[in-house]
């Protein structure tokens, strides 16, 4: 499937038969799926949905769209209700799909997409639901915007055991016509008790580079991927707990760092200040170094996605 993205792999005439990197490695990974007759494939869009290079599978068990945010605004538009309806467009006939808590305006884009392709479209309720008899589900993943990507996880989970024939897992209320349902809120989706191997899965989770704390002797390292303005606010609160739970030196030495990269058209400025309440003492900017080329033994250029940089001794 053709996406409206651009990549230097087109335009340079050696490589004219090569798809995009992104293109390469979804054709690369249906073909190791196929031939490893995977059971299951959770396959998870590269940039928005409508036109992404996975969205290629016409019958899939189950679709999920979790939190909303503002990113890639080039390509998927500049508002959260264009961004909800390139989302949606992974939505399939016949096939339920789940998103979780959105914006009114947004979630009223995916209402109104999932009419339009003739999908069942449900809310998944929060993770507070499926903590009954004063039983808390522990979370392998730190940070509170994870517990609604766990209910969204345990709706979609629970969709697949019941096509595997699995029962009592709470059934789905039928969605009301498509005639009907222009105008109404999203259909609540039922909570269920998650079963021994869902509670040990959530509990288990990892997810390398992800609100990762990574001790290194006298260095503590924090890692975390996020990149929009809801993410790095969730990032914030996490980094500011997680410090919280390290026992700190008494005599002044501890010393926060704060090393930042970010790729593509996204405005850094703004990300950045968000990043003010964490107090960190020094700041390194990491640029994205795609090639090197030493030009002599005193001097190099550096080139990077954005032009090059040159230095000498």
């Amino acid at each position: 499937m053709l996406s409206p993205y651009t990549s230097s792999a087109w335009q340079d005439p050696a490589h004219a038969s090569m798809p995009a990197y992104f293109r390469f490695l979804t054709i690369m990974a249906f073909h190791v799926f196929l031939q490893e007759k995977v059971d299951l494939a959770v396959v998870e869009v590269g940039i928005g949905g409508a036109y992404d290079c996975t969205n290629i599978i016409r019958a899939p068990v189950v679709c999920g769209i979790s939190s909303l945010g503002i990113d890639h605004t080039s390509i998927l538009g500049d508002t959260m209700e264009k961004i909800a309806w390139q989302k949606g467009g992974i939505f399939k006939p016949g096939v339920p799909a789940f998103t979780v808590a959105q914006p009114e305006r947004p979630l009223a884009v995916l209402r109104d997409r999932a009419q339009e392709l003739a999908c069942p479209l449900y809310l998944c309720p929060e993770l507070d639901a499926f903590e009954g008899n004063h039983r808390t589900l522990e979370l392998g993943l730190a940070g509170a915007h994870q517990r609604s990507n766990a209910a969204l996880a345990l709706q979609l989970a629970r969709t697949w055991l019941q096509r595997r024939g699995c029962e009592g897992l709470g059934e789905l209320e039928e969605v009301p016509p498509v005639t009907e349902l222009a105008g109404r809120p999203v259909p609540l989706a039922p909570a269920f008790r998650p079963s021994d191997a869902m509670i040990q899965g959530l509990r288990d989770t990892e997810w390398l580079g992800r609100t990762q704390v990574l001790p290194r002797g006298p260095v503590t390292w924090y890692l975390d991927g996020a990149h929009t303005t809801s993410s790095i606010q969730a990032c914030v609160r996490w980094f500011r707990q997680a410090a919280l739970n390290q026992d700190k030196p008494h005599d002044g030495s501890e010393v926060r760092v704060l090393l930042f990269n970010a790729t593509g058209d996204r405005d850094t400025a703004a990300l950045l200040k968000l990043l003010v309440p964490c107090h960190f003492d020094y700041a390194v900017f990491c640029p994205n170094f795609t090639e090197v080329s030493v030009a002599s033994n005193v001097g190099g250029s550096l080139k990077t996605r954005r032009g090059s940089v040159s230095g000498h001794d």
